[in-house]
């Protein structure tokens, strides 16, 4: 039984995370196929999408490799789970670097959208930097020492922490950040507000994802020592950056069509009746009114938060009477 009890939190785990990672790993492969069929952006943002996927493609093949070492390799030999092997360290680096690259596009973005705002970008970046460096740092000494995962858990448990401490609040920071600045640049016209709105929403949605894995693994790190439900957890972060990031770039199509095109309405209005200073004439005075209504839909760059909000203009009304 306590055989048992072992597989599940260990074997268990890496096979469940194993799983949901190839199925998240999927659902990414196709944003993507999608993103390069549809969108049209500028070379180094398809490049940064190419790079992201490519990275996510070797996670999978590296983290199935560790569960089969695991599994396989190693069948019925329960010391093996004690191994730290290469596979595991590498993967670990890859997701840092995913995560790196989600985090300094949606940086960037803070930046753009906060008119240059050095400060608050500032702080997102030594979030988004320490935790690349925490681990990287975690996985070059678990190399150098040759760590287990006895020595791992007694050394290095305080980096694992930190790294998901540092992962949750630079997602929430700049999850926060972005709604915050979205909602301030609400104009008071309906259509743009709808679309600034779903914005908002949305990225409340695909920006917390993220955050959720690391805050799962953070907790299971702490309560449940001496397992591999943190690693299960750990196997999916990299995978929710990515499709965040496609999600983010593919449903920026959907949200301009929440707006309207750029119409211009021109209505002539005939009032026929007695004018204010010729009531005491017979012939009634015609009024002409002529209403020209402008509106204007925010471009694919405006839409995409990326841009200045300052440019983001719905509803030039004017009226004319003669």
């Amino acid at each position: 039984m306590a055989a048992a009890v072992a597989l599940d939190k260990t074997l268990g785990s890496l096979l469940i995370g194993l799983v949901v990672a190839a199925i998240l790993t999927g659902v990414a492969i196709v944003q993507a196929s999608y993103y390069f069929t549809h969108q049209s952006d500028a070379w180094p943002l398809r490049l940064l999408v190419g790079v992201v996927i490519a990275l996510n493609v070797l996670h999978q093949a590296l983290i199935t490799h560790v569960v089969y070492i695991y599994t396989i390799t190693n069948w019925g030999d329960l010391a093996s789970l004690q191994v730290i092997g290469w596979s595991m360290i590498v993967e670990g680096n890859v997701n840092a670097v995913i995560a790196l690259l989600v985090q300094s596009f949606l940086a960037f973005r803070v930046w753009r959208f906060s008119n240059r705002n050095k400060i608050l970008t500032g702080i997102i970046a030594l979030l988004i930097i320490g935790e690349f460096v925490a681990l990287s740092t975690c996985n070059a000494l678990t190399f150098h020492f040759h760590a287990n995962m006895v020595y791992w858990f007694a050394k290095l448990a305080n980096f694992g922490i930190a790294i998901n401490a540092l992962a949750v609040a630079g997602d929430v920071l700049i999850t926060v950040s972005l709604c915050i600045l979205l909602y301030r640049s609400r104009t008071g016209f309906r259509r743009s507000d709808t679309m600034i709105s779903k914005l908002m929403l949305f990225t409340l949605n695909t920006g917390l994802l993220p955050s959720v894995s690391a805050i799962a693994s953070l907790i299971s790190n702490h309560m449940a020592k001496d397992t591999f439900i943190n690693i299960g957890f750990f196997f999916s972060i990299g995978r929710l950056y990515t499709n965040s990031l496609l999600a983010t770039l593919n449903a920026r199509k959907k949200i301009r069509e929440a707006g309207s095109g750029v119409q211009t309405t021109t209505q002539d209005l005939t009032l026929s009746g007695t004018t204010f200073a010729n009531m005491g004439t017979r012939k009634p005075t015609n009024i002409s009114i002529k209403i020209n209504t402008t509106q204007e839909l925010a471009t694919d760059e405006q839409l995409d938060y990326a841009s200045d909000p300052k440019k983001i203009k719905v509803g030039n009304l004017g009226a004319t009477a003669c």
